[in-house]
């Protein structure tokens, strides 16, 4: 066994040919059959259909004796392994940036230029899996969604994720989209930039404890001290703006995946040496928000109240936080 979560279980495996694979076995115990038949259905039919270099790669598949998934085996592990594993973390900062603008092409990918939109709705250090040259891979797609053409959102039950990966109109209101997957890139680019995990064992936020962070526009501050000061500056300020953008309270001033790919390689024209973190936010939502507000179903305008909120500050988010955490230990 390489790996556990709380749906599967990955085994290390060879094919008759010599070939090392990952085998995934579907459990979700708490399910009946008929349930877990139609989750590995699901899952099959969205990853039959990805083949991009940022998104694992299926092999083949059985049903006998067990549902399993035979996927392309990465010798690195997760990135989560690979950040907190151990004290002496081995990635400096250049594959980190390489990490994170893989994934965020994996994403623009699965978002936009797919055969049908697919919403993953559990990025986390744990599912980027990472290549013997460091080539990040978004894997597990248990919880992933197709999101039809012209649908702004969906409306999921049971919730379900990882805490401290969630965005706020997720777990407070069921609803996933694409700006679902952008929070939780920015809760995974502020893991990549400070070397902490997503919810620390005092159950602290990381986008808590990073937002007065960025704020004050300090790489110093909030980069980690393993990497000790051996960093590109420039890169470390565009990955802490585009952080900030993505964790944003209200999905409608998040930018798209494309939008963060132009900002992590440079491409969207912002200096981020001129200017300070707020006027470049300022700047980036005066391009992006009205767009994305038009956003609708059915020819109606989108609007979530709860999200739209202009006072939905960061003590609303705290609570919100910790409402659903004393929900999940329940």
């Amino acid at each position: 066994m390489i790996g556990k979560g709380g749906h599967a279980e990955v085994y290390k495996g060879k094919l008759y040919d010599g070939q090392i694979v990952a085998v995934k076995k579907i459990m979700k115990e708490e399910k009946n059959d008929e349930e877990k038949n139609g989750d590995f259905l699901a899952e099959l039919g969205i990853i039959a259909h990805i083949d991009h270099p940022n998104a694992a790669k299926l092999i083949g598949f059985s049903a006998d004796q067990g549902l399993y998934l035979v996927l392309q085996y990465l010798p690195y592990g997760s990135l989560a392994t690979a950040l907190h594993g151990s004290k002496d973390c081995h990635l400096d900062w250049g594959t980190r940036y390489k990490v994170a603008i893989g994934v965020a092409k994996g994403l623009q990918y699965l978002h936009s230029s797919c055969q049908r939109r697919i919403i993953h709705r559990d990025i986390t250090a744990s599912n980027i899996l990472l290549s013997e040259d460091y080539e990040a891979q978004i894997s597990d797609f248990g919880l992933a969604k197709w999101l039809p053409e012209g649908w702004a959102h969906l409306v999921v039950s049971p919730i379900e994720g990882t805490f401290g990966y969630m965005a706020p109109e997720y777990f407070m209101h069921r609803l996933v989209n694409e700006k679902t997957d952008v929070f939780a890139f920015g809760v995974l680019l502020l893991e990549l930039i400070t070397g902490r995990r997503a919810v620390d064992s005092s159950s602290q936020s990381l986008v808590m404890w990073a937002k007065p962070h960025l704020e004050n526009n300090s790489a110093e501050e909030i980069a980690d001290p393993r990497l000790g000061g051996n960093y590109d500056v420039v890169e470390m300020k565009r990955a802490m703006f585009t952080a900030s953008t993505c964790i944003n309270h209200l999905p409608t001033l998040r930018p798209n995946m494309m939008r963060v790919v132009q900002l992590l390689k440079g491409d969207n024209g912002l200096d981020m040496k001129q200017k300070s973190m707020g006027e470049h936010v300022q700047m980036l939502q005066g391009e992006d928000v009205e767009d994305m507000k038009q956003k609708s179903m059915g020819g109606r305008t989108l609007h979530i109240d709860a999200c739209d909120a202009e006072d939905y500050d960061s003590p609303a988010y705290l609570t919100d936080l910790n409402r659903h955490m004393q929900l999940v230990m329940e």
